[in-house]
């Protein structure tokens, strides 16, 4: 991977009202009960992915690639546009190394896929991923079609033809590991709209390699990825607005997007949790929804914003249309739920102890 650009931090612009309202307390928690009765009653007929033998207990240590012990090229704490190359294309990333980063300490790695039309550093700017103890690498897709040229990732209808985005998560995960020192158990992704879709795709065709995904408002569309067969059973926390007018949350059958409680219900069901959801009034505008019990532990969170539109919670800037919550922080609640999950030490090859 190569430097190319030196890029700090971009200093976050204030939180804009940009139209928000904020919902009654009772009608909030009305509506947290009919979304609870009628569509997060649980999954129906979803199938349960492999589960394997039974995971041994999370390691004391963790596990450390290949880049140990390397310089990382730029200094902790800061955020550079990198490059590298994937399918005879080159593709960039913007790289975050945590404050603190040592290359003698394995670290955690958080995958982050922007909107469409949006970058890697435009995400950084909104959504405060910055300030988790991981490094952060935040990909830029590629141009698609349709109005505008807008940065995409496959999945969408309107992602550019022929550009293989797994190709790019496994080539940028090959390079951040044989660049940086990574723990290889702890790889989550995340990302919002378009890209946050893509990290349902993720969870599919990469579950050997990422541990646990947390999507943000996210349009999954899934097109050339209509079925789910991940080698292991993936924990989920999504996030999403109850107003969100660009990815509706009861879905839009005419663009192939699905209910949000319908998508959620189906990772429960997959991953085999037998209890859920249990249904928790957050703060006074969200409701969050939890699945247990499930197949070697890989729980399913729903995180529903209560009038919430096509937004980061706790946006540091912009970050969409409609109403965005400051009761919680989207980068907190995802932290507290991926950190401590663990890849099963089966899929790993080639890893340091």
């Amino acid at each position: 991977m190569s430097t190319t650009t030196a890029s700090p931090r971009p200093a976050p612009d204030g939180r804009r009202g940009h139209g928000q309202r904020r919902p009654g307390r009772r009608a909030a928690l009305l509506t947290a009960l009919a979304l609870a009765a009628s569509g997060l009653a649980g999954p129906v007929g979803a199938t349960t992915a492999a589960a394997g033998p039974a995971p041994a207990a999370p390691s004391a240590h963790p596990l450390r690639s290949a880049g140990c012990g390397t310089d990382p090229g730029q200094e902790p704490g800061s955020s550079v546009l990198r490059t590298l190359t994937s399918d005879g294309r080159e593709r960039t990333v913007q790289l975050h190394l945590p404050d603190g980063y040592r290359s003698d300490r394995a670290w955690p790695v958080v995958l982050v896929f922007h909107g469409r039309g949006n970058t890697g550093a435009g995400t950084e700017a909104f959504s405060g991923l910055d300030a988790l103890p991981a490094i952060v690498a935040y990909g830029n897709g590629v141009i698609g079609t349709g109005d505008g040229d807008r940065q995409a990732w496959e999945g969408a209808p309107y992602s550019a033809p022929g550009v293989d985005d797994i190709a790019y998560t496994n080539d940028l995960l090959d390079t951040l590991e044989r660049d940086l020192c990574v723990d290889p158990r702890r790889v989550y992704a995340t990302g919002k709209s378009n890209g946050a879709g893509f990290t349902g795709i993720l969870a599919c065709e990469l579950s050997d390699r990422i541990a646990a995904i947390a999507p943000v408002a996210a349009a999954f569309y899934g097109t050339g990825h209509p079925d789910c067969d991940p080698a292991r059973p993936v924990p989920v926390i999504d996030f999403h607005g109850t107003d969100d007018v660009t990815i509706p949350y009861a879905g839009d059958p005419d663009r192939g997007l699905p209910a949000i409680p319908d998508w959620v219900g189906g990772w429960a069901g997959r991953n085999g949790c037998a209890t859920g959801p249990d249904v928790e009034q957050t703060a006074f505008d969200v409701t969050t929804s939890r699945w247990t019990d499930c197949d070697r532990g890989a729980e399913v969170t729903h995180v529903a914003v209560l009038g919430g539109g096509h937004t980061w919670p706790g946006e540091d800037s912009y970050s969409g249309g409609g109403y965005a919550t400051h009761s919680i922080e989207a980068h907190e609640v995802l932290w507290e739920f991926l950190g401590d999950e663990r890849l099963p030490v089966r899929f790993l090859t080639g890893a340091a102890s």
